[in-house]
């Protein structure tokens, strides 16, 4: 089996099928130390901590995750706040740095015996409807190497080897929302007990601790703008602007140490095997941070998937990964459904002047009901908690 990619889908795999007694290789086109430090999303649902706990990955979570079930929402009329952790399932999120679980699914990985190949960098898929499939790679060095193996699990986001092997017959979903963010790092203590949300005429505003000393904020920006075009001194005051701070506390500020513009984008793969080829992760769908759902699809993929290859090959049933595709697919949609509402709740777009006021009716209307229905609580709380 070769996996391509060492995130949170390539390695949950990677330790699920090296505890079935499945040989596997890990094809990772960075190095060990960027892999273990790459910042991402750090809210996992209560599916994924249950996932990592029976799977026994769930170590260094046990340690130092933090649940967390409060969101507070600042808009023109004020602010509100659900304690989702009591509504729909009564779940909690835990809060646990991205690159925190993936040190972790390394280590354990590499301390069963597992292989990975850093730097090495997957090029292409070949002859997935065959019985030997291979992966052309270029290694380290430049130099061009290939990998055959029964299956490829294409775990390497949306501009990765997998994506780019599919046939012809691959049908592809895709929405851009013409939303961007500019998602930011901060060394600062967290200036809420809650994840926030601020609507605001100049544009959203979002607020996500990551642990006691640094916070993830969000500042929407209009699309092509640079990571580094606004100073430190616009980001917090704009970020004080939009969090209403005059009127809720001032923001702890600290210094901006990481910077990127997110697009926000969404995209389906259907079907997602094709032949011996199977995607999983980004490479299956790539779904908009604005409900945090990435990286827990990601580890509910890797299992289902995990699961039917065990069948497969350590049980003799290769009928088993016939259904990969729709169970997965299933759980993709409707996080697709949560995230769309959640952007058309938190942004403005450019409209037309009779289209903006339109949305915005039904923004106003969509924050009313979050407020006052114990109905709209609930079904939020399951969703966003849920995948």
């Amino acid at each position: 089996m070769v996996i391509l990619g060492a995130g949170p889908a390539g390695l949950v795999l990677a330790n699920l099928l090296l505890r079935s007694g499945i040989d596997c290789v890990v094809l990772e086109r960075t190095g060990r130390d960027d892999v273990r430090n790459r910042a991402r999303a750090g809210f996992l649902a209560a599916n994924t901590v249950r996932i990592l706990e029976r799977n026994g990955l769930d170590e260094g979570l046990r340690r130092h995750g933090q649940e967390h079930g409060v969101c507070e929402f600042r808009t023109g009329d004020g602010r509100f706040r659900l304690d989702y952790r009591r509504l729909g399932r009564g779940e909690p999120h835990t809060v646990y740095p991205q690159h925190e679980l993936v040190a972790d699914l390394l280590a354990r990985f590499l301390d069963a015996g597992g292989r990975i190949r850093f730097a090495t960098e997957a090029v292409a898929v070949h002859d997935a409807d065959g019985p030997t499939p291979s992966v052309t790679v270029r290694e380290e060095d430049g130099r061009p190497g290939r990998w055959r193996a029964r299956y490829v699990a294409a775990c390497d986001g949306r501009h990765g080897a997998g994506r780019r092997s599919l046939p012809p017959g691959a049908v592809h979903h895709h929405r851009d929302h013409g939303v961007s963010w500019l998602g930011l790092l901060a060394e600062a203590p967290p200036s809420l007990d809650a994840v926030g949300y601020a609507l605001h005429p100049r544009g959203f505003a979002g607020h996500m601790a990551r642990s006691a000393e640094i916070t993830r904020y969000y500042l929407q920006c209009a699309p092509g703008t640079r990571a580094d075009a606004w100073s430190e001194e616009r980001i917090w005051d704009e970020l004080d602007l939009r969090m209403r701070a005059t009127e809720y506390g001032p923001l702890l500020r600290g210094p901006v140490v990481r910077r990127t513009v997110v697009d926000l984008w969404s995209d389906v793969l259907e079907p997602l095997r094709h032949g011996s080829l199977f995607l999983v992760g980004d490479a299956a769908a790539l779904i908009s941070p604005s409900a945090a759902k990435g990286a827990n699809l990601a580890v509910l993929e890797a299992e289902i998937l995990a699961h039917a290859l065990t069948r497969a090959l350590a049980h003799g049933d290769p009928d088993a990964l016939d259904g990969y595709s729709q169970q997965c697919l299933v759980h993709i949609w409707r996080a697709q459904e949560f995230s769309h509402w959640m952007i058309g709740l938190l942004h403005q777009t450019p409209d037309s002047e009779d289209a903006h006021r339109f949305r915005e009716g039904l923004r106003h209307a969509r924050i009313a009901a979050l407020r006052t229905s114990a109905t709209q609580q609930h079904w939020f709380a399951e969703n966003y908690v849920g995948v």
